[in-house]
């Protein structure tokens, strides 16, 4: 079993900056891919950002240019860097962790952009 905690979500005002974190205890080893989706209300639940073990990391197009994932194997941590925030990137923030074909979700994050 794997669990996900995520942290930094908050208010921000556009073109502002936020750096959300996800850390996985139990068992970490075998997470392959690892992964933020995002959810505002009213609309489908998309993929933001992922990465594999291996560091190649790809990114929604709405993302590309403002935001980074990354990912620490030694903290079992993966990062997501969010620059030049838009009151658009309003929404419910989660990470993923993909073990064994299995996926994992964390109980997200909320992330606001004021205009």
């Amino acid at each position: 079993q794997v669990q996900l905690v995520e942290s930094g979500g908050g208010l921000v005002q556009a073109g502002g900056s936020l750096r959300l974190s996800c850390t996985a205890t139990g068992s970490t080893f075998l997470i392959n891919v690892m992964g933020w989706y995002r959810q505002a209300p009213g609309k489908q639940r998309e993929l933001v950002a992922a990465i594999t073990r291996d560091g190649v990391a790809n990114y929604a197009d709405s993302v590309k240019g403002r935001f980074t994932i990354s990912r620490d194997i030694a903290k079992n941590t993966m990062y997501l860097q969010m620059n030049s925030l838009m009151p658009e990137d309003t929404a419910g923030y989660s990470c993923t962790a993909t073990r064994l074909g299995n996926d994992c979700w964390g109980k997200g994050t909320q992330v606001t952009g004021s205009s």
